[in-house]
């Protein structure tokens, strides 16, 4: 049986979440034989919040697999209806996240028990999420929306609102978004690029996600 969560109880798991790393990986991966060992050298190498987009035929099972690592927190990314909703619940997700926001998307993430953390873009979208009650939120896609200097912008009139910025997010500006005071942790896929889960080359990811682990750490 399912158990719903009140809006308010939703941003604090997320912000709580977001808050055990300074970045997200963002995972697409086809072969489940890869979910384990990706993920396993993920969370060695200090990136223990993973979100596996639904983009993948086997992404629900591989969420499944992943949720089987010690110290994993495990999300759902690409939630795009309520039965990506309702999916996502079953395959053992923590949390969602979502590149923009509907009403259904939201109400079927409270009705379901699981964490949203949503996309803005605008202001009044990010007024709208705060109005209902979620304070951390997911900036998308972050770097054609303004990057930096829109998240800037955004929070002299939102200083309550958070952010995890993703979308173009890379290991050449990351830390730049890390220093913003309304920035939370950041979510990018260069730590574990398609090319080398396809290689299986699970040594090299680690020290990539080492390093990520590192930004912003100063």
């Amino acid at each position: 049986m399912s158990k719903s969560i009140s809006a308010s109880v939703s941003s604090k798991r997320i912000q709580e979440i977001c808050c055990l790393t300074k970045v997200i990986p963002v995972l697409s991966v086809d072969r489940i034989e890869d979910s384990i060992p990706l993920g396993q050298a993920l969370v060695d190498g200090g990136l223990k919040v993973l979100e596996v987009t639904l983009r993948t035929k086997n992404a629900l099972s591989v969420i499944n697999e992943m949720s089987k690592i010690d110290g994993a927190f495990v999300g759902v990314g690409t939630l795009l209806s309520e039965k990506d909703v309702q999916d996502a619940v079953e395959s053992g997700a923590q949390f969602g996240v979502s590149p923009g926001i509907t009403s259904s998307i939201i109400n079927a993430c409270e009705k379901e028990g699981l964490p949203l953390l949503a996309g803005v873009s605008t202001v009044s979208e990010a007024m709208q999420m705060l109005e209902r009650g979620y304070e951390t939120l997911k900036f998308f896609p972050a770097e054609v929306s303004g990057g930096v200097n829109a998240l800037k912008a955004i929070a002299g009139p939102l200083p309550e609102v958070k952010f995890c910025p993703t979308g173009g997010v890379n290991h050449n500006n990351a830390e730049n978004y890390l220093l913003q005071k309304n920035v939370v942790c950041v979510g990018g896929s260069w730590m574990a690029p398609q090319d080398m889960i396809e290689k299986k080359e699970w040594s090299t990811i680690r020290s990539m996600a080492e390093t990520a682990s590192k930004i912003g750490s100063k």
